[in-house]
Parts: structure tokens; C-alpha cells; sequence
């Protein structure tokens, strides 16, 4: 595997006796290892592999380089848990009960890749965000669905505001210490950053110059502090994917270990993270694995977190089990095959993200990307999708415009509901917060912004009915509450842990 800089200077203080025999890609006499890297609040268009100006993230790149570079990664949920809960059992949100939605429960009953590799031998274990925000207890489990928990080493005060208190790397080198003499090991990267908080510095006006600010953003200093901040995490989060690369190499390790990259959704910007555009749901995704014949390769066919799920489990030669809905790649890593279909279809969806409406209603929307085509399906479109714009403080009603909880806390936010009625800011508001049609769809390789719907037009009026049809059928087929009309039964599970807000009942709400 190419190896960059920076990492490769970590490198030079390793004891040469650290090294062990290397396992070639594929062989099985050793069982592989897996690592997957997982940033939190990330949009696919955010790293330096591709194109960005502004962000740098030379170890992912190296990966990519030296193994394979997935421009159409989408993940399970633009949310954090129910992502990661799609993810680890390798199911749509839709069909996991409870764990499909934020800040609930994850039932015992739905089994993981993470339990399934335990059971065949593999040490498991995480370090920073595993499965979250949610109750794991309550779901029956004894630890986080991620593995066993390796947080204990942390940075100390010398770190900017907004990065998570955890020697990332140090705690996985203590996993390794206590792992058997050549037992494999699957372990989970979870970084924090780049989720809100940020530090909120001001950046110089060379910095601010390298920002490409999406068209649904307003081009303002805030604006471009505020993403620069965002890529500082980002950043942060690629410095730590190379000094665990760093620990791999010094235990021997390194070529016979899958590495997967990628981010639970998108950027915490209005109009990405929880909503079904295509800032919300594309994601880096990267996966390198030794000195791979097909160096560099670049995928342009889609791929969701189902195929990552079952390729972690076809890596670890047990096979991809039945309620898994993803494909392998690992013929593709392989070198077994070429390349996958770019008309092939990958699905995400959510429901509830924050507590911001009343009673905890939700938002549910299911997407679909397929070719260069982006559909959803907004179930409620008559509830307002970055959440009611009032809430009830201590028995009062509050401010008027000043709630809308699915939209993270940014300065971005800040400024853009406080200038809501600026000539200038006013449509990047009404994009940010008004109610949407039922259906949506958007050619996202013209038009990634996801500002022209074409639902509409008539010149696409063929291929929107063909892709209604295909997203409504996989809904029926893999049991979708939704599309079998008991929807309510993601009104009905709890929300645990979080912040509990109220609102004013809407005036349509029927109880």
C-alpha cells in the first residue's frame, strides 16, 4: 500500500522487530482484519480525493490511491443513528424497529456484523461515537453495538474547541495490546468531528477564498468560516485515520487489513445533514486492502451502506447472511470484477432526527439514487421538514423563526434566521425551512445542489414514474411500515436520550 508523509513519519520511531509476516489481500490462511473509519457529519464533496480546495485529507487520499475511490457512496440515513444502525446489521432503516430511528433503542434481536465476527473469533471493539445517539441498554444489549469500548485515553486540554477529548489512535493501540497473538480483529474508528460544535475562529482572506460555498448556502464570511471550521474537523479526523494506520503498520498489519472510509451523513449545514438531498446522503466512502493490483481505481456506480455491511462480512469468509440487502464488493476489490453497474439502486431514508415538533413527530422521507438520478418520497409533506419554527420555553411561547431543531446549531444558522428577512438571505432561508413537495427528483451529476426538481417536468415525466415505481415496490417488498400504512409506529418509539423540547400542537394534528 502507498504510504504518504504523514503518516510516514510516525513510522520512523517503530521498532523494526514490531513487524510481522504480511498476509497477501484475500488469503485466508489469516484471517483478515477490518477497520472501518467512520467521520461523523461529513458530505462526500469534502475531501481533497475529491477536488476540494479547501479540505485536506492525504490518508484518505493514500487509501484511495493505492486501493479504491467511491464517487456515489450514500449512506443508510442522513442521520447519525439510524445510519450507523443500517450499517451494522446490513438492513434499510426501515426494517430494524426502533434502532431505524434517532435517539431510540437497539433491540437485541436485530443481529450485527459486529456479533457475528465475535462469534467466528474476531476481537471487536471501537473507540469514540459507535452506534448513537440511543439507548443500547434498553434494547436488551450489555455494550454499544459497535464492539467493546476503548475510550479511556484522551488528548487533554491542548485541542480546539469542538474536538472530541479522545486519543483516537492511543486507544486503538490499547486494543491491540490486548488482542491473542494473531487473532483478526474488526475495529471501529468513530470519530466525532466534524459534528457541531466547532471552535468559531476567523479565518484569513486566503483561506476564506479557497471555500466553495454550495449554491443553497449564502456567500457570506460566516458562511466561509464556518465551512472552514467544518474542514479543520474533517481534517482532524484524517490526521487520526493515519496514526492508526501508523499502529497498524508497526504490528505487521497493515496489508491484510480492510480498511473502509466513510461518514455516517452529511455536512450539519441547513438543507444537508437531516434532509434527503444529496449533501445529506453522499458520503466519502473509500476502501483500500494491501498492495492491490487495481491501484486507484474510481467506481462511479452507487453504493450504500448495505454493500459495505455485507462486504465486511464477505472478508471475513462467513458469507453474507439472508436479512443482509446489500451485494459484496469484494469481488471488485478482488480484482474478480470490473465494475458494478452504474444503473444499480441504493436506498436511505429517515424519520425522526431531533426533538423539534410536537410530541417527537417525525419527518419521514425514503430516497433513492440510481444512474444520475436522485428521487424522494416525503410521507408527511404537510409537517415542516427542518421542524416547527417555535418552540414553548417554561410555559411561554418563544421566538418567533427561531427553533427549526433539525437544523444543527451553526453560526451559518444563527445568521441565517436572524437576517431571515434580508432581500439577500430571505430565499436561502425559504430553501432551508419551508414545507416540500410529496415527491422530488433531481439529476444530482448537473446539479448536486439539488435545486432544480424535475418532478415536474414533463420531460422527465418517464423516467420520474419508472423510479416511483421501483422505490415504492422496494419499500413494499422489504416491509416498510410506511408503505404498508402503519407509519404511526415511528411516532410510538421512545426518544431516550437528548435534549426533550415542546411545541404548540398544530392546528391540522388529530389525536
Amino acid at each position: 500500500m502507498n504510504r504518504l508523509p504523514v503518516f510516514a513519519a510516525v513510522l520512523l520511531s517503530v521498532s523494526l522487530c514490531a513487524q510481522a509476516a504480511l498476509a497477501a489481500p484475500g488469503d485466508l490462511s489469516k484471517k483478515p482484519n477490518i477497520l472501518l473509519a467512520i467521520s461523523d457529519d461529513q458530505s462526500w464533496i469534502h475531501t481533497s480525493a475529491a477536488g476540494s480546495p479547501f479540505v485536506e485529507t492525504p490518508n484518505l487520499d493514500s487509501v484511495a490511491d493505492s486501493g479504491f475511490y467511491f464517487e456515489n457512496g450514500y449512506a443508510a440515513s442522513p442521520g447519525c443513528a439510524p445510519a450507523r444502525a443500517s450499517l451494522l446489521t446490513g438492513q434499510h432503516h426501515w426494517m430494524i424497529g426502533p434502532a431505524g430511528t434517532h435517539a431510540s433503542t437497539f433491540p437485541i434481536h436485530y443481529d450485527t456484523f459486529v456479533d457475528l465476527l465475535e462469534d467466528a473469533g474476531y476481537k471487536v471493539g471501537f473507540t469514540g461515537k459507535g452506534w448513537g445517539p440511543g439507548d443500547w441498554l434498553g434494547g436488551g444489549r450489555d455494550r454499544n453495538p459497535a464492539g467493546d469500548e476503548y475510550n479511556d485515553i484522551e488528548l487533554g486540554k491542548d485541542r480546539k474547541k469542538g474536538i472530541l477529548n479522545n486519543d483516537y489512535a492511543a486507544n486503538f493501540e490499547q486494543f491491540m495490546s490486548e488482542r491473542d497473538e494473531d487473532q483478526p480483529f474488526f475495529f471501529w474508528y468513530g470519530a466525532k468531528e466534524p459534528h457541531l460544535a466547532y471552535a468559531e475562529e476567523q479565518h484569513s482572506d486566503s483561506a476564506r477564498a479557497k471555500v466553495e460555498v454550495p449554491r443553497f448556502l449564502p456567500d457570506t464570511t460566516t458562511t466561509r468560516d464556518t465551512l472552514l471550521d467544518y474542514a479543520d474537523e474533517v481534517s482532524h479526523f484524517d490526521n487520526y485515520l493515519g496514526k492508526i494506520m501508523a499502529v497498524l503498520e508497526a504490528a505487521g498489519e497493515l496489508d491484510n487489513t480492510l480498511i473502509i472510509i466513510t461518514s455516517d451523513n452529511g455536512m450539519p449545514m441547513p438543507r444537508a445533514k437531516a434532509t434527503g438531498y444529496d449533501y445529506g446522503v453522499h458520503v466519502p466512502m473509500v476502501i483500500g486492502w494491501g498492495d492491490s493490483s487495481r491501484q486507484g481505481t474510481r467506481i462511479k456506480a452507487p453504493v450504500g451502506f448495505a454493500d459495505l455491511s455485507a462486504t465486511i462480512m464477505d472478508t471475513a469468509g462467513l458469507g453474507v447472511p439472508k436479512q443482509f440487502v446489500g451485494t459484496s464488493l469484494l469481488p471488485l476489490v478482488n480484482g474478480d470484477k470490473d465494475e458494478l453497474s452504474y444503473d444499480r439502486a441504493v436506498f436511505s431514508g429517515r424519520e425522526r432526527h431531533s426533538s423539534s415538533r410536537y410530541r417527537n413527530l417525525t419527518y419521514p422521507q425514503r430516497i433513492m439514487r440510481r444512474g444520475d438520478y436522485l428521487i424522494i418520497w416525503s410521507a408527511k409533506p404537510d409537517r415542516e421538514p427542518a421542524g416547527q419554527p417555535q418552540e414553548i420555553i417554561d410555559g411561554e411561547l418563544g421566538e418567533p423563526h427561531m427553533a427549526y431543531y433539525e437544523i444543527g446549531p451553526s453560526l451559518i444558522k444563527r445568521e441565517l434566521l436572524e437576517n431571515r428577512d434580508d432581500p439577500y438571505f430571505k430565499p436561502f432561508f425559504h430553501l432551508a425551512v419551508d414545507r416540500r413537495p410529496e415527491w422530488q427528483f433531481f439529476n444530482v451529476v448537473e446539479d448536486p445542489d439539488c435545486l432544480n426538481d424535475l418532478a415536474e417536468s414533463s420531460e422527465h415525466a418517464a423516467i420520474f414514474a419508472e423510479y416511483q415505481q421501483q422505490l415504492t415496490a422496494t419499500l413494499k417488498k422489504t416491509g416498510d411500515p410506511r408503505s404498508h400504512g402503519y407509519g404511526h409506529v415511528w411516532e410510538d418509539y421512545p426518544r431516550v436520550p437528548g435534549t426533550m423540547r415542546y411545541f404548540p400542537k398544530p392546528d391540522d394534528y388529530a389525536e
